[in-house]
């Protein structure tokens, strides 16, 4: 499986406010190639979080995209899935709508009846082993998402190409587990600060290997700039 994470920024390096609510960093040109991106994926990854702060629906803008992946006998829209530990995804999100097959990645912890609620309201429930993921400081450890197996788990159901948007702790661990080959940061051209708001990647964090991006490319859309890098080995 090709990943490629794609994420807006502050030139401090926030993906949003200390109160997390969804803020605009970039522009119309930057939404299109957002767009493009998403319609060369198979699917497009987000955390729990990103679902209840914003509830996104993570499909297409564009109809034309849309009608060309028809005619190439995939989806009109990329799949979703949805990185959600202990299953807090509300039943009415509308990431769940019949837009586009949903996949809830959830752990054993998840409990039975949650699940059946879940695939009630449209949601394609995806049991994987516990291990690295993303993690909420009150889940016990072992109670959430192993991103590698949940990424395999994908894989048997035909996605070659994921996107991942976000957010920071799902980023953080898609690095973290090794699971990066492509990185692509538009930086806003404001400066958002706080200790508290969430960054590009947050988690524990790296102390003495770090991933090695290679910067491939620049390109100036709206008041910013795109930085894409290809991602190497530690």
């Amino acid at each position: 499986m090709h990943v490629v994470v794609n994420a807006a920024q502050s030139v401090d390096g926030k993906l949003a406010t200390r109160r997390r609510e969804q803020l605009r960093i970039s522009g119309p040109e930057d939404f299109d190639r957002v767009d493009r991106v998403r319609a060369a994926a198979d699917a497009v990854l987000v955390g729990v979080g990103t679902v209840l702060a914003d509830d996104p629906r993570l499909i297409l803008d564009e109809e034309d995209r849309r009608v060309e992946r028809l005619r190439n006998g995939r989806p009109g829209n990329p799949a979703r899935v949805v990185v959600d530990s202990t299953g807090r995804t509300p039943t009415d999100a509308r990431i769940l709508d019949d837009a586009a097959t949903t996949y809830l990645l959830v752990s054993p912890a998840t409990p039975a009846e949650r699940r059946e609620a879940l695939e009630a309201a449209g949601g394609e429930v995806v049991v994987v082993e516990s291990g690295s993921g993303e993690r909420r400081a009150d889940e016990p450890d072992g109670d959430h998402v192993d991103l590698a197996a949940g990424f395999e788990a994908l894989a048997d159901r035909g996605v070659d190409r994921l996107m991942v948007e976000g957010g920071g702790e799902v980023i953080h661990s898609c690095f973290a587990a090794g699971l990066v080959d492509e990185l692509h940061v538009y930086v806003g051209s404001l400066v958002i600060g706080g200790r508290d708001a969430p960054t590009l990647a947050d988690g524990e964090g790296f102390t003495e290997s770090f991933p090695r991006l290679d910067l491939v490319g620049t390109e100036r859309l709206d008041d910013g700039v795109v930085l894409s890098y290809e991602v190497g080995a530690d």
